[in-house]
């Protein structure tokens, strides 16, 4: 993606604009790759509606949701603190069993809220899913 095109959407979404990026989503879901790139953006608003995003992309079923999750789960190794928090948080609303490994490495993090965030999404991500299918994962 283009900076241009990923300052665009930023703007939109720091600006409030959250619907608008939705239909983007649905129309173009190739511009998946910046769900990432928001949630480790520098700016709060605009963070905190990348995680309104994924709950909206969750609740239209969209297609790449796998995409975005693996695109996000990079993040979790983040230097910054917030970044892995929110990607630890994101992971807890669109990850599946394969995030768990993932996040059970930010269990010891040194941030306690880091960690906390982790345990969160474990917990999330093991309701969502079919206990069987876990058990066969070793998880």
């Amino acid at each position: 993606m283009e900076q241009d095109h990923y300052d665009m959407i930023a703007d939109y979404m720091e600006k409030g604009f959250l619907d608008n990026i939705i239909d983007m989503f649905r129309y173009e879901p190739d511009i998946y790759p910046v769900a990432a790139r928001l949630i480790s953006d520098e700016r709060m608003r605009v963070r905190l509606g990348a995680i309104a995003l994924l709950e909206s992309l969750v609740d239209m079923n969209f297609v790449y949701l796998e995409a975005v999750a693996n695109s996000i789960a990079p993040l979790l190794k983040s230097k910054g603190v917030l970044i892995r928090g929110d990607a630890a948080y994101s992971l807890g609303i669109i990850g599946d069993a394969r995030h768990i490994p993932q996040l059970q490495d930010l269990l010891d993090d040194e941030i306690p809220d880091v960690a906390e965030s982790a345990m969160d999404s474990i917990e999330a991500i093991r309701q969502r899913i079919n206990p069987l299918h876990l058990s066969e994962m070793g998880i």
